[in-house]
């Protein structure tokens, strides 16, 4: 039997352990969130010289005095409102098309089964491990002979079909019971119907995941939309901030507003899935 006294010194342990993981969990969700606190503060300070002076200092998290002048000079200086629409319609035509094609994607190398899928898989984990530096050029020389330069297609439709989105497709997939496909075949339901009807609702979080990381990744897209784009028509805000980060006199107080805004769509997007990017990631480690 235990005694009173080992008990009491278990229960301290314990309770100190308690702390001790809630104080790194606090250090290190500062660690993260810090930075956009600094972000959104700063573009509430329309005094350049008063942001200046606090950068370096503690000063640095307090608003002070709020203003939004910062948010209409960047509506002023640049057709802000122009870049948004772009990053959104590329953005979203890239999340809703590519999960149903890589969704398509994952469904026929998991469930179905033909000639050369070994292989298609194959070449699929394959081109996850190639950066897209490596094809950019002669994919840059491939869009230009179809005459997609300058226009929404030409980043949209190279980045539908995703290696890394169909790869976890299929890892998700192939955890699905085959007993639900085999009820509906005797049903008489087709491939595509089990596929719609069955597979797609039994596949919310990783809809969602691939949905976030899709979103992520091109959010921020760089390199390309730099490299296709000539104008403001098409291009998107990463292109954008560029553009507004290189006009003189630099503001960082307006550079601060541009940065916050185009930083709210990621946050509503990962706020709004991420019940079910969690349960993803916890059903991963559990099947893992």
């Amino acid at each position: 039997m235990n005694s009173p006294q080992g008990v009491l010194t278990f229960r301290r342990v314990q309770r100190l352990y308690s702390i001790g993981h809630l104080l790194l969990l606090v250090f290190f969700a500062f660690i993260f969130l810090a930075p956009l606190w600094i972000m959104w503060v700063s573009s509430l300070k329309a005094n350049e010289f008063q942001l200046l002076t606090e950068m370096g200092t503690w000063r640095v998290f307090i608003p002070g005095q709020p203003s939004l002048q910062n948010y209409f000079d960047v509506f002023r200086r640049m057709p802000f409102q122009r870049f948004l629409l772009n990053s959104l319609v590329v953005v979203s035509n890239i999340v809703i098309w590519g999960l149903l094609v890589n969704s398509m994607a994952g469904y026929a190398l998991a469930r179905l089964n033909w000639l050369g899928r070994t292989a298609v898989l194959s070449l699929i984990v394959a081109l996850i491990i190639i950066p897209f530096e490596g094809v950019a050029v002669p994919l840059l020389l491939l869009v230009n002979r179809l005459g997609w330069i300058d226009s929404y297609r030409v980043q949209i439709i190279p980045f539908i079909a995703h290696p890394f989105s169909i790869y976890l497709f299929y890892q998700f997939f192939i955890g699905l019971p085959k007993d639900f496909d085999e009820a509906a075949l005797v049903d008489g339901a087709g491939r595509f119907r089990i596929y719609w009807q069955i597979v797609l609702p039994l596949s919310k979080p990783a809809l969602a995941t691939v949905a976030i990381l899709q979103f992520l990744e091109y959010w921020g897209a760089f390199l390309w939309p730099l490299m296709v784009t000539r104008g403001f028509d098409y291009r998107p805000l990463t292109v954008g901030m560029q553009t507004f980060f290189g006009q003189w006199p630099r503001e960082w107080g307006d550079i601060m507003a541009f940065a916050t805004m185009m930083t709210i769509p990621t946050l509503v997007i990962f706020i709004a899935f991420q019940r079910w990017f969690i349960q993803s990631v916890a059903s991963a480690g559990v099947k893992g």
